[in-house]
């Protein structure tokens, strides 16, 4: 039965109203102060079932705390959030600290970080001209990658449910035909021969396959310059670190380096980058990986994540509705993904790309991306 939008706007309304009053509630008795002196700031997270909240008291505005609150209870020992948490900490990783669990109640209290993500320190340094500055910035966070992959062998030896993950050939496989079916079919109602979508899957499944035999590392799975955070001391620290899992070696440094919300200008570096990150590993005693090869791996770890992102934009517009903000974000997308392709002759799905390139504006490739 259709809902029409007043009882869809109710309901929504009714269940922030209930998520709003367990914040208060809580908030209330960790501050130990009564209810009406708690003040609740809702943050707006990126497609994530948790909400996440700003909580202080009058007593001490100066003292603010952030609440994730989760939709239903859950058991703290199962919480991939705390368990991920504690990886990185035991790693020496910059995670928000957690200063309280209170799992009956769906809730996880944390250090609040500030409103200051990288994505926004760099647009702001980026109106100064300030190149140099947002270059050490983008290597601060490539040393956290290696710190990150430098945790592996922790990961596997306390029984992280980081360790038990990864992006093996089912889960990029499964990323890729969604991008396709919501792609293909919920944004662009596109309609092909059996021939022809059989040659397109058959190029997605190459893709999942190639980078799923790529040796594994530990990787952060979602590491762009949103998820990174300038905190009031002028420190990196990372956070939405709860699905970390095993991939490939490339996979955290695409989203940082090749990232939707990054302005072109902050982009022009990748080359320098991509040195700066394998000596790096070098350094950090890491399995050295040979260039030309570390730059196949790139080019095509981002040919599937930006087509899983554009998967993803196209659910959220043709099938949610949310077409607002997300539509935007599918050109961009897609020419990024052909730019890869056209990086290394080695790469080459002729199906796959003469879809794409069909209904698709070409954009120059940046300075940087051309090997």
């Amino acid at each position: 039965m259709a809902v029409n939008v007043t009882e869809k706007t109710q309901r929504v309304t009714t269940s922030h109203d209930l998520s709003e009053k367990r914040v208060r509630r809580y908030s209330a008795k960790y501050f130990a102060v009564p209810s009406r002196l708690i003040r609740v700031e809702p943050l707006t997270p990126d497609a994530s079932t948790r909400k996440y909240y700003r909580v202080y008291s009058d007593k001490d505005p100066s003292r603010t705390l952030i609440v994730s609150l989760y939709p239903a209870p859950f058991n703290p020992q199962d919480n991939s959030y705390l368990d991920v948490t504690g990886l990185f900490e035991r790693s020496g990783l910059p995670v928000p600290v957690v200063i309280d669990v209170a799992g009956t109640q769906g809730i996880i209290l944390q250090e609040d970080l500030g409103d200051l993500s990288l994505a926004r320190w760099i647009e702001l340094a980026l109106q100064t001209g300030d190149h140099a500055r947002i270059d050490t910035m983008l290597c601060r966070a490539i040393d956290l990658i290696v710190q990150i992959q430098a945790a592996t062998q922790t990961a596997y030896e306390t029984g992280s449910v980081a360790s038990k993950l990864a992006f093996d050939e089912d889960k990029l496989g499964w990323e890729l035909n969604f991008f396709f079916d919501h792609y293909f079919g919920s944004l662009r109602h596109d309609s092909f021969e059996p021939d022809q979508e059989a040659a397109m899957r058959a190029d997605l499944a190459a893709i999942a396959k190639a980078l799923s035999d790529r040796p594994r590392t530990l990787c952060h799975r979602d590491y762009h310059a949103m998820n990174l955070m300038v905190d009031r001391l002028g420190n990196l620290r990372i956070i939405d670190h709860q699905d970390a899992r095993m991939g490939p070696a490339s996979y955290d440094l695409v989203p940082l380096l090749v990232e939707r919300r990054l302005v072109p200008a902050a982009q022009s570096g990748v080359d320098s980058h991509i040195d700066y990150f394998l000596n790096a590993r070098a350094e950090a005693g890491l399995p050295s990986i040979e260039r030309s090869s570390f730059i196949d791996e790139f080019n095509l770890m981002t040919i599937q994540r930006q087509l899983k992102a554009t998967g993803t934009f196209s659910y959220q517009t043709g099938v949610l509705g949310r077409g607002e903000y997300y539509a935007q974000y599918v050109e961009a997308a897609v020419a990024t993904v052909l730019r890869a392709m056209d990086a290394h002759p080695t790469l080459e799905f002729p199906a796959l790309r003469a879809a794409l390139e069909k209904e698709n504006i070409r954009i120059p490739a940046l300075s940087g991306c051309d090997q």
